[in-house]
């Protein structure tokens, strides 16, 4: 080594779960962004690698090097498999509600919910798959009503207990059976509804 080489420790690059080098930030959201448009298109059947790279308009041999399947491709992309729901801060508990849920079915009624649809299947029988599903999409939106919540128990709305009802799951969970299984109307009023007869009186009934 010559004199006045710069003999610090060079960092090593973020890898892939392959353990290849990782792509730049930008390539990283096309691909990711590639994943979720062909889910939404084609299905998990019609993932395919090729299918990837063409969306993403990079080289067949840019997805192949860094990941060896479509479910460690998956894995590596799950925590952007949903849009982040912003949790509203309106003053009241019921906007703050009608404002999330709203939200929520206009994210599911878009690509990224067609994505989820797709993905279901899937994330039942893998494993792998079912924990980033946990970790990624369904953390972002537990979050979110969370935040409405202890805002709404700050405010002096609902007592601290409020959060252990099953308030937000019950509306939550009339919203997913008419998307994923019944294909029943999802609008406004079916939002209002949900706000006003089964989760508010949920959570102050026992007030």
């Amino acid at each position: 080594m010559t004199d006045g080489e710069d003999k610090r420790p060079q960092s090593s690059p973020a890898r892939t779960r392959s353990g290849m080098r990782r792509l730049d930030p930008a390539r990283d959201q096309a691909i990711a962004a590639a994943v979720l448009e062909v889910l939404a298109r084609d299905g998990y059947a019609g993932l395919t690698m090729d299918a990837v790279a063409t969306a993403a308009g990079v080289g067949k041999a840019t997805i192949y090097r860094r990941w060896s399947s479509k479910s460690d491709l998956l894995l590596s992309v799950m925590d952007v498999m949903g849009e982040r729901l912003a949790a509203p801060d309106t003053g009241t508990l019921r906007a703050d509600m009608v404002g999330l849920l709203t939200a929520t079915v206009q994210l599911l009624d878009g690509p990224a919910g067609r994505a989820t649809r797709a993905l279901m299947g899937a994330v039942q029988d893998d494993c792998s798959l079912a924990e980033a599903f946990q970790r990624g999409p369904l953390a972002h939106w537990d979050r979110a009503w969370a935040t409405v919540l202890e805002r709404a128990v700050a405010r002096g709305e609902v007592t601290p207990a409020a959060g252990d009802t099953l308030a937000v799951e019950a509306g939550t969970a009339v919203v997913a059976l008419r998307w994923l299984v019944t294909g029943r109307s999802l609008d406004d009023e079916i939002v209002r509804q949900l706000v006003d007869d089964v989760m508010l009186p949920l959570l102050v009934g026992g007030r």
